[in-house]
């Protein structure tokens, strides 16, 4: 009896412990698009007949030294308060190794594409639960420097900010960049990641929040209409798979037409049974195949935007 007892207190334990660990979110800091914009590291290129800017990272990285130095500051602070932390240089270099991938698709219906940003580029391959980004300046009034900084934290699903931080530090006559950012961010470290872990709990208790959109190839001959083996029409069909499926049932049928479905703030598990971690992409593919399966045998095809934006288009791959 004294062994179960003992066997039953380390379980518990265990289940504690494995839990405490799991609830800490995975970060990745980024200078942000207004940093980039003023230094001069943006691409741009025609978006069908429109100029876009995109932040060139890669550059910014090989022609500034001050980049590495000042995300490896706001790393190291993160990494004293034992946040997980993914280091964006390595992203980049394994975000090059994929380059080779298509990234655009063409729509069978209106001929447009879809682009993948750089930044959602780089979630894809970190995979970081949270995106910080920064904004540093440097002020000088004769011998002396100060530095005025911006850290946004950013849900990587749905790019909500769900953290802020703004301020300026001491004038200093000799510090260097990366001890100024650090004396000026310091005092507002802990309320910053304060509100990350908050944001982190909220998902771990309520679910991670997606998007996921429902539209039909051309020349389908069915629609979210049909009736399938005497059960309802299809987009109350899809509406039950996800009441089923997601966290709490939490999901909001923003619209819902013959032809396309908008579900929004839809609610998926961090983690399966198993404690194996669940993005958009697994959790949607489970709802393509339910679709695709008996009694439905509807053929579609999942298309991905960022991480958190799926889309299953129904009629064909």
């Amino acid at each position: 009896m004294k062994y179960k007892f003992t066997l039953l207190i380390i379980l518990m334990f265990s289940g504690v412990l494995s839990y405490s660990q799991a609830k800490k979110p995975t970060l990745m800091v980024v200078p942000s698009d207004a940093w980039c914009n003023q230094n001069g590291y943006m691409l741009s290129f025609n978006n069908q007949g429109s100029i876009t800017k995109i932040p060139d990272y890669k550059r910014a990285f090989q022609e500034n030294p001050e980049v590495l130095q000042v995300i490896s500051q706001i790393n190291g602070m993160m990494a004293d308060r034992d946040f997980p932390l993914k280091n964006m240089e390595s992203a980049i270099k394994t975000m090059e190794s994929n380059a080779a991938e298509d990234n655009m698709r063409s729509s069978k219906e209106t001929g447009s594409s879809i682009n993948e940003s750089p930044i959602d580029a780089l979630k894809k391959v970190a995979k970081a639960d949270i995106i910080i980004q920064l904004t540093w300046t440097i002020n000088k009034t004769g011998p002396k420097k100060s530095i005025n900084f911006n850290l946004q934290g950013l849900d990587s699903y749905t790019d909500k900010q769900i953290a802020t931080a703004t301020g300026t530090g001491s004038p200093s006559f000799s510090a260097e960049v990366p001890v100024l950012l650090s004396e000026a961010v310091i005092s507002h470290m802990d309320n910053f990641t304060a509100s990350l872990q908050n944001h982190f709990d909220d998902m771990f208790e309520n679910g991670r929040e997606i998007i996921v959109r429902i539209q039909t190839w051309d020349d389908w001959d069915g629609d979210l209409e049909t009736e399938y083996g005497g059960e309802d029409e299809l987009g109350y069909i899809i509406e039950d798979w996800l009441a089923a499926n997601t966290v709490k049932g939490r999901f909001s049928t923003t619209d819902l037409t013959e032809n396309m479905a908008l579900f929004e703030q839809v609610r998926i598990p961090l983690y399966n049974d198993r404690g194996r971690a669940i993005d958009a992409r697994r959790f949607v593919r489970d709802l393509s195949k339910h679709l695709s399966g008996s009694p439905y045998s509807i053929p579609n095809k999942l298309v991905m935007k960022g991480l958190g934006r799926a889309t299953i288009i129904l009629g064909g791959k």
